[in-house]
């Protein structure tokens, strides 16, 4: 199925600033503020998610014993922490798209106060 291009006028106007604005824009508490939340949630998923992926290699090459204990009939604990880490990444993409509403919120008061002080110009 082909897309059709966008039009000119069918694209919202955007904000765009000059080098010198968006140095005043990265300077500023509230970006800043914004920069320290987006880590806040990214670091730690991302650690946990990696930390998450990686358990199942180490779990099944140093407790074999452990990751081959049968839940389901022939379907042991390693199938089934294999499995959960597509829910795993599902949730964690699910609670990033909720953070990132949030994020975009502040970006948009952000952009708003930048475009208020450009005009004033």
């Amino acid at each position: 199925m082909a897309v059709a291009p966008r039009s000119e006028t069918s694209q919202t106007s955007r904000y765009e600033a000059t080098q010198t604005e968006w140095d005043r824009i990265a300077n500023t508490q509230e970006f800043k503020d914004l920069m320290a939340t987006k880590k806040a949630f990214i670091v730690p998923a991302f650690v946990f998610f990696v930390l998450y992926y990686f358990a199942l290699p180490v779990l099944v090459g140093y407790a074999p014993q452990f990751m081959s204990i049968k839940v389901i009939g022939n379907v042991n604990l390693a199938y089934l922490f294999a499995l959960s880490q597509f829910f795993v990444a599902w949730g964690i993409a699910w609670l990033y798209v909720n953070a990132a509403n949030g994020f975009d919120k502040l970006a948009k008061d952000i952009i708003a106060k930048a475009e208020k002080s450009a005009g004033g110009k």
